[in-house]
């Protein structure tokens, strides 16, 4: 392999456990009944190893990881797809670590064991990085999972087996980096025969501004993580310090800092209640808007240019984390600046939870998917 890159083969899934991810596991995880098609090949998984670098670092070189799965069949030639996982509280709760991501298991699954390659980066600071975490900081996420997928293209040929059309997925904060990828990829030039989410937070600060400004009754327990995990992400990133502290109440900073960097805590002792962990200026929308938080949350969105891949963005009308009006937000600026696009469509899984709705996602990307790598 090249300098840099570097694979190994973590296990093989025969098509029993496949099938037991699909018919039992992944219903426990979502908490909803959900049909999937059959896995017909066991699956090889390989973790992979290769050099990228923080754009908002001056490109400073750092060593990242991911996965690719590969079906077991005759065949040398499959399409591909990107999966981008979503926001999880362990470092190894990633594709590289897929024991321990029941979303990864579930696209290795329904795709790999039907005749995809699946890979997935585990961004920056996530599987056995040693770098802080970047979470929700746009250019990294961007960097990590496009060298993620040059890599794959090398450890595919070095097996002797060929990528052939590109797909990206993602659920909840893998659906922004789903999104910012294909900005990404269509500003290269590299063809995209199709991008799905689900439950994707395509506006970071229009999501975050309405759990402080507008707080529903469902929202999620969990909320107070995001605003933990952004901003120490972007104030390790972005390089500017004492950011976290500045939106943080002093009560709970070193709490929350011990979170971000996956020391032991007690999860209980993190406040739901938002009034208690964020300081009181940043509920008013102004404030926060014009904070140096804010304006780093401002820049964190995947939605805002001319589409021109198909795009399927799935949103759960009962989401205790993504309102249905975030769901909608790429179909609907499309619409707004006038390009006529009916390739970018936002569909509802119905009042589904948050979970809930990537589970029903993933047999509609399915067949979407296989009518497009028809060839």
């Amino acid at each position: 392999m090249s300098s840099g890159l570097q694979y190994e083969l973590l296990q093989r899934w025969d098509v029993d456990k496949l099938n037991h991810i699909l018919q039992v596991d992944t219903p426990a995880f979502a908490g909803i009944p959900v049909t999937y098609t059959a896995a017909r090949s066991a699956v090889k998984l390989y973790r992979v190893t290769y050099s990228s670098v923080i754009p908002e670092q001056n490109n400073r070189p750092i060593v990242a990881t991911g996965l690719v799965a590969v079906p077991e069949t005759q065949g040398t030639a499959f399409p591909v797809v990107s999966y981008q996982h979503g926001t999880v509280y362990g470092r190894q709760e990633v594709p590289s670590f897929p024991d321990q991501s029941p979303e990864t298991a579930l696209m290795i699954a329904q795709f790999a064991g039907q005749g995809y390659v699946v890979i997935g980066a585990d961004y920056f600071g996530m599987g056995t990085s040693q770098e802080p975490e970047g979470y929700m900081v746009k250019g990294s996420h961007q960097q990590a999972t496009a060298d993620m997928i040059a890599a794959s293209r090398a450890v595919l040929a070095h097996l002797g087996l060929n990528g052939t059309k590109l797909f990206l997925a993602g659920w909840s904060q893998g659906g922004f980096v789903t999104m910012a990828l294909l900005e990404r990829l269509e500003g290269a030039g590299v063809p995209v025969a199709a991008a799905a989410t689900a439950s994707a937070p395509l506006d970071v600060f229009a999501t975050l501004n309405g759990f402080l400004s507008f707080p529903r009754p469902n929202d999620a327990s969990w909320v107070s993580t995001l605003f933990i995990l952004s901003s120490f992400s972007f104030e390790n990133y972005y390089q500017v310090p004492g950011l976290a502290r500045s939106l943080l109440s002093d009560e709970y900073y070193d709490l929350a800092r011990r979170a971000y960097e996956r020391q032991p805590i007690n999860p209980q002792d993190v406040p739901t209640d938002l009034r208690k962990l964020i300081r009181a200026p940043y509920f008013d929308a102004q404030f926060f808007a014009a904070s140096a938080y804010g304006r780093l949350v401002a820049s964190a969105q995947a939605y805002r240019w001319i589409i021109r891949s198909p795009v399927r963005n799935y949103y759960g009308e009962s989401d205790e984390a993504i309102t249905a009006g975030i769901g909608r937000l790429a179909m609907t600026y499309q619409q707004a600046i006038g390009s006529g696009n009916t390739a970018v469509q936002a569909v509802s899984t119905g009042p589904t939870s948050h979970r809930g709705t990537f589970a029903q996602a993933v047999p509609s990307w399915k067949e979407w998917f296989d009518g497009l790598s028809r060839p």
